[in-house]
């Protein structure tokens, strides 16, 4: 089976950007073992509908976003399956999570959406400035969100082992923009 952790958001926008950073973390901070399954991480970044021929060549994906929830407060985190979004989660927030949203809807109309496991965290919206920091709230958050990512990939019955058990997000962070998917823009 093949597995794809990937990291949606924008880091122009603080919090936004937890889904590149954390994939990023991950990448960096453990390595993944087995016979039968592969795991890949992709920091995804904003490019939502370009995703599709990648997202469709996997049997599971985990998607790390930002969600928006009624009555949450930043730093919330909630995981669920796309096929089974809770009434309360209103993923319409900024611009690539609709984007997002509407490209996994896109992909399920074709028949072709693997299982999708979404690891999300309300983040501190901050309008049109953009920063590269994150709130406290969020980086506690994504503390969280990692254990809970590890563990879903070790319900596969994968061997997770830690290549670097002093890194953090912040770390990692300020790095994310020299990192992420390389693709083609037919220039």
């Amino acid at each position: 089976m093949k597995i794809l952790i990937l990291g949606i958001g924008n880091i122009l926008f603080g919090d936004e950007g937890i889904g590149p950073h954390l994939a990023n973390l991950i990448e960096d901070k453990y390595s993944f073992s087995s016979f039968n399954h592969s795991v890949d991480i992709i920091d995804g970044g904003t490019l939502a509908q370009r995703l599709i021929p990648i997202i469709t060549e996997y049997d599971r994906v985990i998607l790390i976003d930002c969600v928006n929830v009624d009555d949450g407060e930043i730093g919330d985190i909630y995981s669920f399956s796309f096929d089974k979004v809770p009434d309360f989660i209103t993923w319409n927030g900024s611009a690539h999570e609709v984007e997002m949203l509407q490209t996994l809807q896109m992909i399920e109309m074709m028949g072709d959406l693997p299982p999708v496991k979404i690891v999300g965290v309300i983040p501190y919206v901050i309008g049109e400035d953009s920063t590269f920091s994150m709130t406290d709230e969020v980086v506690k958050a994504s503390e969280t969100m990692e254990r809970v990512i590890i563990d879903e990939i070790k319900s596969y019955e994968i061997e997770v082992k830690i290549k670097n058990d002093k890194i953090k997000i912040r770390d990692v962070s300020g790095n994310t923009y020299i990192k992420g998917i390389t693709y083609d823009i037919g220039v």
